[in-house]
């Protein structure tokens, strides 16, 4: 992926993919204000959310102990995995081992940033995502742009001739005649993936939270797909980041709360699914629990970016972001888009390439992404935090900015210099470029005009009039 500012220059010259962005996170939002509205206590259940986060991620090493003693106390097994290498090798194997080549999976931003679907694949395994928007991805070989809508980025007419293009390819075609209304869509999706669940003996999950004292997980969803992956297969395996962990049932009350009504604008989602190792005639026969680190504890390590961790990934910070409006998801070059992509994947995977250096500065500081958070992640804070981090790094346009500030300082510190340069400056004013020269400096003034320079400096007009 090039970095930020390339691919979001393509994106914004985009009128279908704009238009598409604009109508739905406009809408999700203005559906979210009203539900967050209803609730008098909505301020103190956010304040509640953020200290059991930041509580939970100061003791995290107790809080996993617990949970894993708790999920194997309930006939689980729990498989830690340091990076993403070992959990995609952890999880192919379990599912070698069944002998399946075929797996289920429920929405899952953890084995998307693993990169899991493209492991199982060159293992000889083929993964059908089951989430309808995940599914759209997926049959039109894309990438999510959008962390509760991944095909936020099309509309019902591209989803249609995907369906039918594509459909026939992995299992059940689409219908003959299929219009591109939602229920025709929907209703192809379903027969699509009914088969796809009654045949399959694996599942792969995320989570949105488990539960440490007494090893439940949890998962929230709006179509049923995620009940039908969790019950029916004989085997379950849940790839879930550290920070996901809660220490009891009633820290979880908040957060079923506040994560419906930020997301989908829903007081109480349609399927919350909970289960708790396994039992004998009801659901999966087996059950792993992969535990994720993959730069978690770094980001952990750092003591104002680690509040990036409180994230519950509600996607309430895209649907009011400016810049996401106008630039999609796929510009982030990361599974995790938008304001919290912007300060959770620099601290995932480092700075070290042009794309990842280049999402803090992906802003405009506006703020508005702090004001949705419910649990109060200060994401301008972090940006800014993190751009300090990349400029302290070096780097070409970093050396030049160091040298023209130690140069403007001097100037600053020197009246006579200074006043020379005023001068100077109104008498060429002609003669100035309308562009600022150096690829930095270009990209500023190829979308703003340089102020015009007044035909006297201001020390010279005040000496003659007001002196």
């Amino acid at each position: 992926m090039p970095a930020f500012p390339e691919a979001a220059r393509s994106a914004v010259g985009n009128p279908t993919l704009r238009a598409n962005l604009r109508h739905a996170t406009h809408t999700i939002r203005d559906k979210r204000a009203r539900a967050v509205a209803e609730l008098d206590d909505w301020a103190a259940l956010r304040e509640a959310g953020k200290r059991i986060k930041d509580q939970t991620l100061r003791h995290l090493d107790a809080h996993l102990l617990r949970l894993e003693e708790s999920v194997t106390a309930a006939g689980g097994t729990v498989h830690w995995a340091a990076d993403a290498a070992e959990a995609n090798r952890i999880v192919a194997d379990l599912v070698k081992a069944t002998g399946e080549t075929e797996v289920v999976k429920v929405k899952s931003m953890a084995t998307q940033e693993i990169g899991l679907n493209e492991h199982l694949e060159a293992e000889g395994v083929r993964a059908y995502e089951t989430d309808l928007a995940e599914l759209i991805v997926q049959l039109g070989e894309d990438r999510p742009s959008h962390i509760l809508v991944p095909a936020i980025h099309r509309n019902r007419s591209e989803i249609r001739d995907i369906f039918r293009t594509e459909m026939g390819r992995w299992g059940r075609p689409a219908p003959e005649g299929m219009s591109d209304t939602p229920a025709d869509l929907a209703e192809a999706a379903r027969l699509h993936l009914r088969e796809k669940f009654l045949r399959a003996k694996v599942g792969i999950s995320g989570a949105n939270f488990m539960v440490a004292e007494t090893g439940t997980l949890v998962v929230v969803e709006s179509e049923g797909n995620g009940r039908m992956c969790l019950t029916l297969p004989e085997t379950l395996i849940s790839v879930v980041g550290i920070e996901k962990v809660v220490p009891t049932w009633q820290d979880l009350e908040v957060f079923l709360q506040t994560l419906p009504r930020s997301s989908t604008a829903e007081r109480m989602n349609p399927y919350t699914s909970m289960w708790t190792g396994t039992t004998d005639g009801d659901g999966p026969s087996a059950f792993h629990l992969v535990l994720l680190d993959n730069g978690r504890t770094d980001a952990l390590a750092d003591e104002v970016g680690r509040q990036a961790l409180r994230c519950i990934r509600c996607s309430a910070c895209l649907n009011v972001c400016p810049v996401y409006e106008r630039a999609g998801g796929h510009a982030y070059g990361s599974v995790y888009p938008g304001p919290i992509g912007a300060i959770l994947t620099p601290q995932l995977r480092g700075t070290a390439s042009e794309v990842d250096a280049s999402l803090p500065y992906a802003s405009s500081l506006c703020g508005a992404c702090y004001d949705v958070c419910p649990v109060a992640i200060d994401i301008p804070e972090v940006l800014v935090h993190l751009r300090e981090k990349v400029a302290g790094e070096g780097g070409r346009g970093h050396r030049l900015e160091r040298a023209a500030i130690k140069a403007s300082t001097w100037v600053l510190d020197h009246p006579g210099a200074l006043a020379a340069g005023e001068r100077l400056a109104s008498a060429a004013r002609k003669a100035l470029p309308k562009r600022l020269p150096g690829p930095g400096a270009r990209q500023w003034t190829d979308h703003r005009d340089l102020p015009e320079l007044p035909a006297e400096p201001f020390r010279d007009w005040w000496r003659k009039n007001r002196a």
